[in-house]
């Protein structure tokens, strides 16, 4: 006893954080979740112009889905990574990637090449938010969360509201420097990563006992496989043919690939990529199946609302990223109010519930939205979807992360929103290879009820040119550019907007649709008692009690699944 109780108080002191060290850890964090959330705020006004100058418009999926491919698949290799050799390191060649990605989407001359180059970018941005989560539930307990998570919010909303202003302003400018100006929705990030990563390298000091583990890079492997042909054809399956042998190809490597996923996992156990166990658990159920589905909703459904302000209501980049902050404010307030009350109430359930409530409400309004929609309506609804996101997303983490091992804290945190982000990946492909399908015929059949009118037989008799145009864009026009709008007449150009109106309305019906089944499946979500101890210092104490115990230190952490055989009991303990 004389030689084991001087090793206890070191190894409580160094896992326990004072408030400064916790705000001055967050300083680190803060920047790098401000690099992630303004790179996907910012090119939700900029896609358009940049599309239509890259004369991509219709293939734009491919820069958003390379993006989200290669985020979706990088998120859980920095969750394992970090777990094994610590979060630092990954942070900060997360930042670095992400950096040398947005450089080179600057570079971009077509629509081919910002692909490729987003992709880069989306291996960087795997690792931003997700290791930022987990390491909050490393220095931070559960039930006092909350009282830091407006520090986060502050980020999230400033990113929010920067983001679609800068994104206007840059893909509004002609020039900016003897550069494009969309061009600098990239550049910006260059100046603020660098940033971010000198502040990282300087603050982001957490302790750290490395755990020997073999990599799971079969399994790594095996996921691109089977994920980047799926996503593939759903992002292509209307240009080849979903029954095309191309599409086939992709359909039966997609289900090798993941068949050889899951055996890769079995093999590797308590090491794999992704544990299978944890699916036991049914919080990590709930939580991975229920963010599958809110990205789902959230990304193919709300990316849409941008293109919708700007082809049919008219608005400028600019304009249309100030129209989008109700949508942030939303957020904000759901995110804020559901983070107090699980403070001072201790229970989490409640709020993905609620949120998912209000999700669906909002999706069956954006529903009914069409051309003429007062532009007031249409933001009241973005408030209430927003309301709904807030509601969501922050609880669910807090959820996982209290229901797993606390040497768990990164592959748990990963998980949930890898498959938030391969929910967005699916939305996104699937979604937007819907709106394209549907957008010819739709605006086909607008313009064939409009041809009676007599304001649309006026405006062509008036302007000769005007019909000349209109052959061009009859049955959903070519749709690589819709710049050809600002040279139509209202009377003319107001047929388009109704089919392009009529487009969206499908989408956000196929969101809602799976929107309600993401709501059962959140009811299903336990309630487990919040822990009042950070995930450092459960570490600290398992350690210290192995020592005692078994007088051989470190035993605990060269064996996660020592106490695996009842998770569940260990939950309801917490």
């Amino acid at each position: 006893m004389s030689t084991s109780n001087p090793t206890a108080p070191p190894a409580k002191a160094s896992t326990e954080f004072t408030h400064r060290q916790i705000l001055t850890i967050l300083g680190g964090l803060m920047m790098g979740m401000f690099l992630a959330a303004l790179d996907q705020t910012i090119m939700a006004t900029a896609t358009r112009t940049i599309a239509d100058d890259l004369n991509g418009f219709n293939i734009q999926a491919w820069a958003t889905t390379a993006f989200l491919i290669t985020s979706t698949i990088s998120t859980p290799l920095y969750g394992k990574l970090s777990d094994i050799y610590g979060r630092r390191p990954f942070f900060l060649f997360a930042i670095g990637i992400f950096v040398v990605g947005s450089f080179l989407c600057g570079l971009s001359q077509n629509m081919y090449e910002l692909a490729a180059f987003r992709a880069i970018q989306g291996i960087g941005a795997g690792g931003l938010m997700s290791l930022a989560l987990a390491i909050i539930g490393d220095i931070v307990p559960p039930r006092e969360r909350a009282k830091y998570q407006g520090y986060f919010l502050a980020v999230f909303g400033t990113a929010s509201v920067l983001g679609p202003i800068l994104g206007g302003f840059f893909a509004g400018a002609d020039h900016i420097l003897w550069v494009d100006g969309w061009r600098w929705v990239f550049y910006l990030n260059v100046p603020i990563g660098i940033a971010a990563m000198v502040v990282v390298a300087r603050v982001l000091h957490l302790p750290h006992q490395r755990v020997d583990h073999r990599i799971d890079w079969p399994g790594a492997v095996a996921l691109i496989v089977g994920l980047v042909p799926l996503l593939t054809i759903a992002e292509q399956g209307r240009a080849w043919g979903w029954d095309s042998p191309r599409a086939i190809g992709c359909y039966v490597i997609g289900a090798i690939g993941l068949a050889a996923f899951v055996f890769a996992e079995r093999a590797y156990g308590h090491e794999a990529l992704l544990p299978l166990r944890l699916f036991r658990n049914r919080t990590i159920a709930v939580g991975a199946t229920s963010s599958t589905i809110l990205g789902m909703a959230m990304f193919g459904g709300l990316m849409t609302v941008p293109l919708y302000l700007q082809i049919v209501k008219g608005s400028t980049a600019t304009m249309a990223g100030l129209q989008m902050i109700p949508f942030v404010f939303g957020i904000m307030s759901g995110s804020i109010i559901s983070g107090q009350l699980i403070a001072r109430t201790g229970r989490y359930r409640i709020f993905p519930i609620i949120g998912s409530t209000l999700m669906v409400a909002a999706l069956g309004l954006f529903a009914t939205i069409g051309a003429d929609t007062p532009l007031w309506r249409v933001m009241l609804i973005m408030v209430l979807m927003g309301l709904g996101l807030g509601g969501n997303m922050q609880p669910m983490i807090t959820a996982v992360q209290n229901a797993v091992s606390p040497r768990e804290i990164g592959v748990a945190t990963s998980s949930v929103t890898f498959f938030r982000s391969m929910g967005g990946t699916l939305g996104t492909a699937i979604f937007l290879s819907v709106l394209f399908n549907v957008l010819p015929s739709k605006i086909g059949g607008a313009y064939q009820s409009a041809q009676g009118t007599p304001e649309f037989q006026q405006a062509l008799q008036s302007d000769p040119s005007q019909a000349q145009k209109l052959q061009q864009i009859q049955g959903g026009g070519d749709l690589s550019d819709t710049s050809f709008l600002n040279t139509l007449s209202d009377a003319v150009a107001h047929p388009f907007k109704v089919g392009f109106s009529d487009g969206i309305q499908v989408v956000f019906l196929l969101a809602l649709a799976v929107m309600i089944v993401g709501l059962i499946v959140v009811l299903f979500l336990p309630e487990i008692p919040l822990s009042l101890r950070s995930a450092q210092q459960q570490r600290a104490d398992d350690a210290l009690a192995a020592e005692n115990s078994n007088g051989v230190p470190g035993e605990v952490g060269a064996g996660p699944l020592k106490d695996e055989p009842v998770p569940a009991t260990k939950d309801q303990t917490q």
